[in-house]
């Protein structure tokens, strides 16, 4: 009967309840020592939707759509096993999280190399994961608020989806502060938009992070999908890799939420990953966001040929994409201003990109995009395999008028693409024009500038032999303070950041 009262109250949930109990959740890890900051509040709480969401949207479902169906998780372990028990509670409760239920997670086995068996999922997620709350009694709370969140129905769990993702986009704030970097929501929903997407296409990402570009193309492709074959098939398409244990978790737990029941998740070191693919692995587009400024082990460069060895790592996710791709595939990656502009091994790998590839498209993006965590000026390249590039088209999104940058507060806004959108020309790019913020450089200019994709707009500052001395000084005055007034709102912002 109490079952029966619970499903007919989740039919009219909504967003503000659900937002309630997430709001209870959260308050309820607060109270607890072991656990500090969103970086430990969010996984924990990660770890438990997932195996809610799972039972109900895998578990359960997986009978009525297959009657050989054979559960991943067996009994006491099933979510229905022990955390709709109330009195389950306390040291015993914590005692069996810790040393049975997690460890048995963990240990999973599924089909050797198929990593879309439940059972593998489940395995590669728990084998990195803690229970780091220290009350039991806590934890019993935190467990009853999680079991009052539903997924029966599209609604909700569209609606938990956005919940998760304003979640998931405080975890990244902190996350930046501790020197990680994600995608602008506005940014990946560009970068998919201008890659025009089709069903029956596989699309990788092998620097998922939280899975922010695979959502993206998923919410783009599944509103087009028309049948169940369909459905499985663009479930099968959307790929990612990542290296990281959190960042892995949080993917597949917003995949999970965005109705992929196991999704195609692969927890590694993708430039491994790439170099030891086979022709059979090739997908037909890469939307990425790779690290860069960092260094890679010497085992991992030594996988790369003699002369394109390189311990960046922006460059050397270059270089392994060019082989991932499909003769016709297409990619949209983000690389800083820097690697644009180097040398050696960078110039070399920028050769081979455009002898292979159509280099079609440069956006440079407004500095501070990824503020306050960096204020790295990025670019947005696009490209297709297939033939070489005989021109270059950039495109330089401009700031909206009066502002000197972007802010935690003030963030980049998805309407700043809508210009370029205009110019781009549709999926063939026609009717493009140079002028103002768009201008073209043939690839034997490239060349020979030795591969400097460094470009700067040639129309900016056209009307400055027009204005006087004066109007010079006073827009730099203007500028200069308003570049104080930024970083001081950036200083109290960053300073303000709360465990």
């Amino acid at each position: 009967m109490a079952s029966t009262k619970k499903k007919a109250a989740v039919a009219t949930t909504s967003r503000a309840r659900l937002a309630s109990v997430i709001k209870s959740a959260r308050d309820t890890m607060r109270k607890d020592a072991g656990l500090n900051g969103d970086l430990d509040r969010l996984p924990q709480l990660s770890w438990l939707l997932f195996l809610k969401a799972f039972d109900q949207r895998v578990e359960r479902v997986g009978p009525l759509l297959d009657p050989d169906y054979r559960p991943a998780i067996e009994e006491p372990y099933r979510w229905q096993d022990w955390a709709t028990k109330p009195d389950f509670s306390g040291n015993e409760l914590k005692t069996f999280v810790n040393d049975e239920l997690i460890p048995y997670l963990a240990e999973l086995k599924g089909a050797d190399g198929d990593a879309e068996d439940p059972r593998n999922v489940l395995s590669t997620i728990f084998k990195d994961v803690n229970n780091r709350m220290q009350s039991g009694t806590l934890l019993r709370d935190l467990v009853n608020l999680v079991d009052e969140i539903h997924f029966d129905s599209s609604d909700d769990i569209h609606t938990m989806a956005f919940l998760y993702e304003s979640i998931l986009k405080e975890m990244r704030d902190a996350a930046g502060d501790s020197g990680e970097f994600y995608t602008p929501r506005p940014v990946n929903r560009f970068m998919v938009q201008q890659s025009f997407l089709r069903l029956g296409e596989s699309i990788l990402d092998p620097a998922c992070g939280t899975g922010g570009f695979l959502v993206q193309a998923y919410e783009d492709l599944v509103q087009r999908v028309e049948t169940d074959t369909q459905r499985r098939q663009l479930h099968d398409d959307i790929r990612g890799i990542e290296k990281k244990s959190l960042p892995y978790l949080l993917a597949s737990m917003n995949l999970l939420l965005h109705g992929i029941g196991a999704p195609r998740l692969v927890r590694e070191n993708a430039l491994l990953q790439m170099r030891d693919a086979t022709a059979a692995d090739r997908v037909d587009v890469v939307l990425t966001n790779p690290p860069f400024g960092g260094e890679e082990e010497r085992s991992v460069v030594d996988k790369f040929p003699k002369g394109y060895q390189t311990q960046e790592t922006s460059w050397l996710f270059v270089h392994a994409i060019l082989d991932q791709l499909k003769k016709g595939g297409r990619c949209s990656i983000v690389l800083p201003n820097g690697s644009l502009s180097d040398g050696g091994v960078g110039a070399r790998i920028k050769q081979k990109l455009m002898k292979e590839c159509n280099l079609h498209t440069i956006v440079r993006l407004p500095q501070g995009v990824f503020a306050p965590y960096t204020l790295i000026p990025s670019n947005l390249l696009f490209f297709e395999k297939g033939r070489p590039t005989e021109e270059v088209w950039f495109y330089e999104v401009s700031l909206p008028e009066g502002r000197r940058g972007y802010t935690k507060t003030k963030p980049l806004r998805v309407e700043e693409f809508e210009p370029c959108v205009e110019w781009w020309g549709g999926e063939k790019r026609e009717s493009r024009k140079e002028g103002g913020n768009a201008w073209k450089v043939p690839a034997t200019e490239i060349e020979k500038a030795g591969f400097n994709l460094d470009v700067s707009n040639p129309h900016v500052g056209e009307d400055l032999d027009h204005r006087s001395p004066e109007e010079l000084v006073h827009e730099l005055i203007k500028t200069e303070s308003e570049i104080l007034g930024l970083l001081e709102e950036m200083r109290q912002e960053l300073g303000g950041i709360s465990e």
